[in-house]
């Protein structure tokens, strides 16, 4: 097992800001899945399709589509990366880093 430090950030605002004026616990359940698997990759971009993302935090298929969509539009993954069907690219920003 291994454990993952994130920023402080990440729980005392970001969360606050996803789950309660956002109502949306599934985009920061997906959030932080993605946050650890950059982590542990040592990069900013990881493949990632929405089966895995599903599979491996427990919502559906369509709940993860809906939360990548806001965390696109919040910035806190990159717009500009599009994934595909072969390669469903995902890149994690960290806006609060300057």
């Amino acid at each position: 097992m291994h454990s993952d430090h994130f920023d402080p950030y990440v729980l005392n605002v970001l969360m606050p800001d996803l789950v309660g004026h956002d109502r949306s616990p599934a985009a920061f359940v997906v959030y932080l899945y993605l946050l650890g698997k950059t982590t542990r990759a040592k990069r900013d971009t990881i493949v990632a399709s929405l089966q895995t993302i599903a599979t491996e935090t427990g919502l559906s298929k369509s709940a993860v589509q809906i939360a990548l969509r806001l965390l696109k539009r919040r910035g806190l993954l990159d717009d500009a990366v599009q994934a595909t069907v072969t390669l469903p690219a995902r890149r994690v920003l960290k806006p609060w880093i300057r």
